[in-house]
Parts: C-alpha cells; structure tokens; sequence
C-alpha cells in the first residue's frame, strides 16, 4: 500500500511541471479557431443557432415560450439537448479509450470531428437545419468538456465569456498590484489570442459560407488536422508512455 502511495505521490508532482501536448496553448489556439467556424456555420447556414454555448439558445427558447411560440421554442431546444448528450458522452468515454492504451481521448475526439465535419459539409443546405446543429452542438460539447486547461490555466477553447472576464481581472491586478505587471500582461495576452482566433475563424467563415455555402466548413477540417498530426504523433512517440496520466483538470 505505502508504495502504491509512493508512486501516487511521485506522479502528481511530476504532473505538477509537466503538461501533456493536448494541453499546451497552441493547441487550444487551433481549436479556437476552429469553434469560431463552427459557430458562425450553424449561425449563418444552418438555422441561426449557437452552437458553441447553450446561453444564446437558451434565451431564444425562453423568449419563444414567452411569447406562445411553442414549435419555436421546441426548435431551440434540440441543440440544447445535443450540447447535454456531448457532455455526457465526453465523461464516460475517455476512461474506456484510456483503457485501450493506443490513444488519448482527446487525439480520438479530434479525429472524430474531422470526419464528422466533412460529413456536415456534405450535406445539402435543403436538408433539415436540425441535423447539422445536433452534430455541431454535439461536437461543441466534446470539445468544451475534453480541452480544460491550457499549461495549467483553465481555458475554454468553443466560447469566450471567460477569457473576456480574465482579460478584466488581469488589467485590475496590474493597476492594483504593480509588482505583478509581467504575470498579468502576459494571462491577458493569452486570453486575448484565444478571443482573436475565434474571432478571426468567425470572419473566415462569415467570408467562406458565401462562395462555397455548406462546403465552407471544410476549411475548419485544416486546424483540426493540423492538431490531430501533433497529437496522434505524441501519443504513437513522444507521450506512449504516459497515456494513463490525465490532462490537468480532469
């Protein structure tokens, strides 16, 4: 028992200063990037939802119920209802692919999005609106719940509440404590990259959908292929040996 404490004790304190690939910064970066394209394709192609964060939705649906439009509100409900169900399966998954001891979790959940997105980008825009927002939404909330924190900072790579909040917390501890100035300036940068990469896939696919309609998702498959390279190379290579230590904030 004392040496299965040892051992126990050994690995958090390596993990302390040691951050797996899926955690470093320019890989939240990337999928960023990508959720800004997601959440502008359900917004702009494929039926005016949000698939990133249930908020939006959410104060569509109370606003449709207030106003006794029932099938409306039933509407808004089905992307809701997907971002839950990606929750769940995010949770029990990753402990059986854990288990199987070839790859992460979060490699497999990248390589899932890829295809799954390619699918989407397959699918006429005369096809329901609601089977494009159940798989994005879907998506959205693997993502959210598997990437956690970014070399030990907590940051979400499909919304931007929090990092526009931690922007404001950082600009306060400089004013108020200058001796921290170099640490803050440095959070809130971090922050404000993750903001203007999901902004800039925004931009990129409000441009694309234009010319290339229900194909312009593809172009999200770029960064989600360039992270599932890093990723799967680290776990075949690098990282083979360390696919039972769990990213930090799990």
């Amino acid at each position: 028992m004392q040496n299965n404490q040892d051992k126990k004790n050994l690995h958090n304190e390596l993990h302390k200063e040691f951050y797996l690939t899926c955690e470093k910064y320019y890989i939240f970066e990337l999928l960023t990037l990508t959720a800004g394209m997601m959440g502008l394709y359900t917004y702009n192609l494929r039926g005016g939802v949000f698939s990133n964060a249930q908020t939006g939705n959410i104060v569509m649906m109370s606003l449709a119920f207030g106003e006794g439009r029932f099938s409306e509100g039933i509407y808004y409900f089905i992307p809701f209802t997907a971002y839950v169900l990606g929750t769940i399966i995010s949770e029990i998954l990753p402990e059986k692919v854990r288990a199987a001891h070839f790859v992460r979790w979060d490699t497999l959940l990248v390589g899932i999005e890829i295809f799954a997105l390619i699918m989407v980008g397959l699918m006429p825009l005369t096809w329901p609106n609601q089977i494009v927002q159940v798989i994005i939404n879907f998506l959205c909330s693997m993502q959210f719940n598997t990437f956690r924190q970014a070399e030990g900072v907590p940051m979400a790579t499909t919304f931007l509440t929090n990092h526009v909040r931690q922007i404001g917390i950082s600009i306060a501890r400089v004013i108020k404590h200058h001796e921290l100035e170099s640490e803050a300036r440095v959070k809130a940068w971090r922050h404000a990259k993750l903001i203007l990469a999901f902004f800039t896939g925004g931009v990129i696919m409000t441009f694309a959908s234009n010319y290339i309609q229900e194909k312009s998702i593809w172009l999200a498959v770029i960064p989600l292929s360039v992270c599932f390279i890093v990723l799967l190379r680290s776990d075949l290579i690098y990282e083979r040996a360390m696919l039972d230590i769990k990213p930090h904030g799990h």
